[in-house]
């Protein structure tokens, strides 16, 4: 047995006409194959928790210039006292320096995590970012559509256009 058709949902012209432009007429105005657009303030409570936060000040330091210069002093400190320059007796990290070697990869250890963590952050960041753009766009298509059609132009005309140069633009830059 075969499904029925969609009935459209909207009796505006307009609509019908976004409705019909992702090449289904199922009453939805945006294309949901594509686009999922997520609750924005679950997605703003959720990255915002307290250890992404440090995360990210942790991550913004290690990035500074201050994080160099403290590091490259500490390095240096380290090694003209384990050179034997203030005497053979506070030297506790005798060449080739295996606790610094040690203390140094654990740091990186850490120091890439909360890169990672800072960076799943933005990512989250972005998604909200894209999911409201989608939205300013489709509300944008929207009206776009309904002037168009209150000022009495082919909307037929403009999709075949804007299809043209889509494939076109596509065409260009797929190689």
């Amino acid at each position: 047995m075969e499904e029925p058709a969609p009935t459209p949902v909207h009796t505006c012209p307009a609509c019908q006409i976004i409705d019909r432009a992702d090449g289904v007429e199922d009453g939805k105005l945006y294309k949901t194959t594509h686009y999922k657009v997520k609750n924005e303030r679950a997605l703003f409570a959720q990255i915002k928790k307290r250890e992404d936060e440090v995360a990210d000040k942790i991550t913004a330091f290690a990035g500074s210039l201050s994080f160099v210069y403290i590091h490259s002093v500490w390095f240096g400190t380290w090694i003209i006292v384990n050179a034997g320059a203030l005497g053979a007796s506070v030297i506790f990290d005798k060449f080739p320096y295996g606790l610094l070697t040690m203390i140094v990869s654990l740091e990186a250890i850490f120091l890439a995590t909360f890169v990672m963590v800072s960076q799943n952050r933005q990512a989250a960041r972005a998604d909200i970012r894209s999911d409201l753009d989608f939205e300013t766009n489709l509300r944008s298509e929207i009206w776009s559509v309904h002037i168009g059609q209150a000022l009495g132009i082919d909307s037929t005309h403009v999709e075949e256009v804007v299809k043209m140069a889509i494939d076109g633009f596509r065409a260009e830059h797929e190689t």
